[in-house]
């Protein structure tokens, strides 16, 4: 009779999911699943609001990448209405976008997947935590990291109006411009975060790569898929998080596709399964071959180190030089280690400080021309950029009216999802042999999908008529004593 073990929750995420594993008699895993287990819907109840509203509607799907809603919607917005925003609008928009991408992968690499590398994979479940981190690395650098979260969440709120659910994007636009005095505050926040970004770059080369078990974990074999990869980049195919064309590279890094953001239907599809609420896009012109890697199989990723596998470089030069120095240190490109993911991270993270920096000190970023009024309305509209998990688009339909009669979310999470299911399914083989299992081992496998950083509300739109229940009915001790499934 085939074992089951179930980790559920899974910890250190945003959402709901669980992981189920399936042993054999041998006590060896013979399939593993990443399934959801939430829907929250949002495609279907933005049907029949004013279109104006989306960017405020969208941010509300989470708390944790509202920006890049906020900032994908906003986009759709002025695609809909068909106006251009203003030079210093853009460069409003890509300033604050910039801190939330330094707030995110913060949060990521320090509080959710710090724990994992700077405490190690066995540590106790009770130390494996942003306060375990603390302990180790000391409370200076705590302090630290607190500030420069700060930090970011702060030029957030100056530019945005709120620092979690942003309020200031229009079609054509912002609301408000930004002050002289908004204006150094942000710069002197910048330039601590640029030196912050430098440290956390030194810190993962003096505190993770010279531990050799760390090391290897990285560029090993347990989680490791040789996929295609997806980002934007700029005319000269560095890495953009605001605008640029959505370039897809091979196994190899031989570029597949190249094309518009308001392209990408010619481009992605979407495969549904019936145990998760999560959609599996994938390469059209390649097609659906199941949750597998290799050349022959349409599975892409997105998100830090995709970005990086796709783009010639980085715009700053900090970050190129930190670029530089990881894949000569990970002696591939493309990095098929997923793993790296968090170390992408960091050398984003530089990106987004110096380019922060570049955009506070724009003598243009003062300019009161901060919007150009819409003068009529397409109808159709899509937005797109960079979120921290990968690359996020909105596309909306509008009547002549601009009441919206259809949303398409196609969000970083979900472009994950099928190689996050193939990591899982990986670690776990790799790590589970014989049915041995401890809280160390369990933890590995959950590390297949905490490299993602996935955030699973947005994520969730499938429904397949009736929402699936189970209940199970445990005594006084958690011994099972009955399962009901509908």
């Amino acid at each position: 009779m085939m074992k089951r073990i179930t980790i559920e929750p899974i910890t250190r995420l945003e959402g709901e999911a669980k992981i189920e594993i399936f042993l054999n008699e041998e006590g060896d895993v013979e399939e593993a699943f990443f399934q959801v287990v939430e829907l929250r819907g949002f495609e279907k109840f933005c049907e029949g609001r004013a279109v104006e509203e989306m960017p405020r509607i969208t941010p509300r799907i989470c708390g944790v990448c509202p920006g890049a809603h906020h900032m994908a919607s906003t986009k759709a917005l002025d695609a809909v209405f068909g106006v251009e925003p203003t030079p210093t609008a853009k460069k409003l928009r890509e300033l604050f976008y910039c801190a939330h991408m330094l707030s995110s992968h913060i949060l990521h690499f320090y509080f959710l997947a710090g724990p994992d590398l700077i405490l190690g994979p066995n540590a106790h479940p009770a130390k494996r935590n942003i306060l375990g981190v603390i302990e180790e690395v000391g409370l200076d650098i705590g302090k630290r990291v607190i500030k420069a979260r700060v930090y970011a969440q702060r030029i957030q709120e100056i530019i945005g109006g709120k620092a979690t659910h942003p309020v200031f994007g229009l079609p054509g636009g912002v609301s408000k411009p930004l002050s002289e005095e908004e204006r150094e505050q942000i710069e002197e926040m910048a330039r601590f975060l640029v030196e912050f970004c430098e440290f956390s770059l030194q810190l993962f080369d003096d505190l993770l790569l010279k531990k050799k078990d760390i090391a290897e974990l990285i560029t090993g074999d347990i989680y490791r898929h040789e996929t295609y990869y997806m980002g934007m980049v700029d005319e000269n195919n560095r890495v953009n998080f605001y605008e640029g064309d959505i370039r897809v590279v091979d196994q190899e890094g031989r570029e597949v596709a190249r094309f518009k953001p308001e392209e990408y239907l010619n481009y992605i599809a979407e495969h549904v399964e019936p145990w998760s609420y999560l959609k599996f896009p994938y390469l059209k012109s390649i097609g659906w071959k199941g949750l597998v890697d290799g050349r022959d199989s349409g599975v892409y990723r997105v998100n830090s180190l995709a970005r990086l596998n796709v783009a010639d470089g980085m715009a700053t030069p900090k970050a190129q030089e930190a670029y530089e120095h990881m894949f000569e240190k990970l002696g591939e490109k493309p990095s098929h280690a997923t793993l790296a993911f968090n170390w992408a991270r960091l050398v984003e993270m530089m990106y987004a400080a110096e380019r922060a920096l570049e955009l506070a000190t724009d003598e243009e970023i003062t300019g009161k021309e901060i919007r150009n009024i819409p003068e009529g309305i397409v109808g159709e509209g899509v937005g797109c950029v960079e979120a921290p998990r990968g690359t996020l688009f909105h596309h909306y339909w509008t009547d002549e009216e601009g009441i919206v009669k259809k949303v398409n979310l196609i969000v970083a999470t979900c472009q994950n999802n099928a190689a996050m299911c193939m990591s899982i399914k990986k670690a776990a083989q790799k790590v589970i042999r014989k049915g041995k299992v401890d809280h160390g081992l369990l933890n590995m496998v959950e590390m297949a999908f905490r490299a993602y950083d996935p955030c699973l509300a947005c994520a969730t739109h499938t429904l397949f008529g009736e929402t699936p229940l189970e209940v199970v009915i445990r005594d006084h001790e958690g011994r099972v004593l009955k399962t009901i499934s509908r």
